[in-house]
Formats: C-alpha cells, sequence, structure tokens
C-alpha cells in the first residue's frame, strides 16, 4: 500500500546561495554568511513549530575547507560565535543539539564547544533534534564506517553494522531534503541516509528563503505518495 506523506519527522536542508545573495547586493562574500546564519536561526525555529522533529543542516562541507583560510578561518569564527550562543540557546530550551562529521579537523576551541553542548543536551525532553553537519561529507562518512568496522574485525558487514558506524548514527533519516540556490544536486550530504527522501529544489537563495516557501513545499511533501520501492 503507497503511503500518504504528513509532515515530515525530518527535514534536511543545504543552504546553498550565501556568497551569491551577497554578490547580488554588492556585498562582501562574508556578509552573505552572516546573512546566512541569521536565516538557519529564523527557519529552524519555524520548521519546529510545523511538526518537524529533527532538522539537519549542511554548515560546513569537507570540500569547504579548501576555500581560501580567510574564508575558512571568517567560517570558524561564526561558528565558534554567533552559532555556539545560538545553539547553546536552543539546548537550554530544550532542544538536542548534535554534530555530525569529522571534528577532529575543527579548531580545538570549536570543537571543544561542540562536544559540550552534545552531551550537555543529550538527554533533552523536547522532543527536538537539531543536528549540524560541519566538516561533513557523504563518502568521508561512508568510509570511515567501514575503516572503523573493519578495525573492528568484521569479516561482513551488514546494514544495521554500517547505522552503527556512522557519524550520524541515532538521527533519523531525513524524509525531505530541501536545497536552495538553484543547483539539483546534494553535494555529499547524507547519501546513506536519503536513498528514499524527498527532494526539493528552490532557486531562491538561502539569505532569502521564507518561513512561507519552506510552509509551501511541506504542503506540497504532504501530497507525495512515499512507496519506498513497494
Amino acid at each position: 500500500m503507497n503511503e500518504t506523506a504528513s509532515a515530515p519527522a525530518c527535514v534536511g536542508i543545504i543552504m546553498d546561495g550565501n556568497r551569491r545573495w551577497a554578490k547580488e547586493r554588492g556585498l562582501p562574500k562574508m556578509d552573505g554568511h552572516a546573512a546566512g546564519l541569521e536565516k538557519a536561526k529564523e527557519i529552524i525555529r519555524h520548521a519546529f513549530t510545523q511538526d518537524v522533529g529533527t532538522v539537519v543542516l549542511y554548515a560546513f562541507s569537507t570540500e569547504n575547507w579548501n576555500r581560501t583560510p580567510e574564508e575558512v578561518g571568517y567560517l570558524m569564527e561564526l561558528f565558534g560565535g554567533a552559532l555556539m550562543r545560538d545553539l547553546d540557546e536552543l539546548a537550554r530550551e530544550g532542544i538536542r543539539v548534535r554534530f555530525v562529521g569529522d571534528l577532529a579537523r575543527l579548531p580545538e576551541k570549536l570543537y571543544v564547544s561542540a562536544k559540550e553542548l552534545e552531551e550537555g543536551s543529550a538527554s533533552a525532553t523536547s522532543g527536538k533534534t537539531l543536528a549540524v553537519a560541519l566538516s561533513y561529507g557523504g563518502r568521508a562518512e561512508i568510509l570511515a564506517a567501514v575503516n572503523r568496522l573493519l578495525a573492528e574485525g568484521k569479516q561482513e558487514i551488514k546494514e544495521e553494522d554500517m547505522n552503527a558506524a556512522l557519524w550520524s548514527v541515532g538521527m533519523q533519516d531525513p524524509d525531505l531534503i530541501i536545497r536552495t540556490g538553484g543547483e539539483k544536486r546534494l553535494s555529499g550530504f547524507l547519501p546513506w541516509q536519503s536513498v528514499y527522501s524527498e527532494l526539493f529544489f528552490t532557486d531562491t537563495l538561502w539569505p532569502a528563503f521564507t518561513k512561507e516557501e519552506f510552509d509551501t513545499i511541506l504542503a506540497e511533501f504532504a501530497q507525495r505518495e512515499r512507496r519506498r520501492g513497494k
């Protein structure tokens, strides 16, 4: 029997278009990243009011480490400052915060803050979770999981073994993935977890994305039939 979707329990968002948004306005690209952070704060809170249980934000990919030292440094400062303050506020409100990625590559101060925030919010009681994909790459995650299982002596790897070895262990697979900015690809975002995700692509640049557009996507999602291969 086909399953008609209702509100997605887990929504993944690829927040693309910060630099182009700034360029269109004659602003430094760093201003685009700052605007993108403000938009993330708005959409996270709105999503939780729409019965979304988990939001997964693609904040910084493993490939993003190849950007200029100036841009990477700015982003790390942004994550370590404003982002962590905002995430700490969410945690105090009872929302679980977790990070998914190769966190060992982060600056030490940011790494320590991320781990402390994860541990401190692990017992959150709201039933809501914000997961931040930080220093994340889908291939890197799968390779890390396989190598971990091989090191444990696994001779045959089953699906449940992979699920337990991934950086995202315990996180619900996304029912819905939204990508802003006009590109129609996932760019390494949760390839293992997204095999049955509904995909939505919008030309809207991330800082210009609105709560109304988010709601429109949710409404369309609710009309889709999710067969899951049946």
